[in-house]
């Protein structure tokens, strides 16, 4: 669904499905309510025009970047908490470590397409249980590429995310979110 477009021209089913996505990922967000979603979703899905559609969500923000771009050279760079993610992500390491952290992250497609390009520095990919990581793309040259996290039986997954790129002298890492560490008081509390 594109700004430029008047307001009588008439929606696609791609226009209306957009739509739908967004204000989705709005309620994520915890933008709208339980029943606010359900009348905009309804007004997206029998929407005619472009403009109607536009009305939906003229209090939302702004759609997510197609794609983004990671990089670090010499130094580190890291996504994590809640961020948006992108259809398509690009991480350029040299000399330097990137972590990319999908525990709390909205995802506004069902897949992410990850190219990785690594010489002499780590990646390291935090998914949680509902997020499966294909890395089976990635050639390796004179480093790793590990699946560092438990299988999680039984849940369903939202999230597919496929790695692909180079690793030259470095690591690729999957793991899952660390759990939070016990601490020495809280260790001696529970013995006693």
């Amino acid at each position: 669904m594109s700004g430029s477009l008047e307001p009588d021209v008439r929606a696609s089913h791609d226009d209306r499905e957009l739509a739908v996505e967004r204000l989705r990922v709005a309620a994520g967000d915890g933008r709208l309510g339980p029943a606010d979603l359900d009348e905009r979703v309804e007004r997206a899905l029998t929407a005619t025009t472009t403009g109607q559609l536009r009305e939906v969500l003229r209090d939302l923000p702004a759609p997510v970047e197609d794609e983004v771009g990671l990089r670090a050279k010499h130094g580190n760079v890291e996504r994590s908490g809640v961020w948006t993610l992108p259809r398509r992500l690009r991480v350029d390491v040299r000399s330097g470590n990137a972590t990319i952290d999908l525990t709390r992250a909205v995802a506004v497609h069902s897949e992410l397409d990850v190219a990785v390009a690594v010489a002499h520095g780590n990646v390291r990919i935090v998914a949680p249980p509902h997020v499966e990581v294909e890395v089976g793309s990635v050639a390796v040259h004179g480093g790793n590429v590990r699946e560092r996290r438990r299988a999680a039986e039984g849940v369903p997954v939202r999230l597919r995310v496929r790695v692909d790129g180079e690793v030259k002298h470095g690591n690729l890492t999957v793991a899952g979110p660390r759990r939070p560490r016990r601490s020495f008081w809280r260790w001696l509390l529970r013995r006693g």
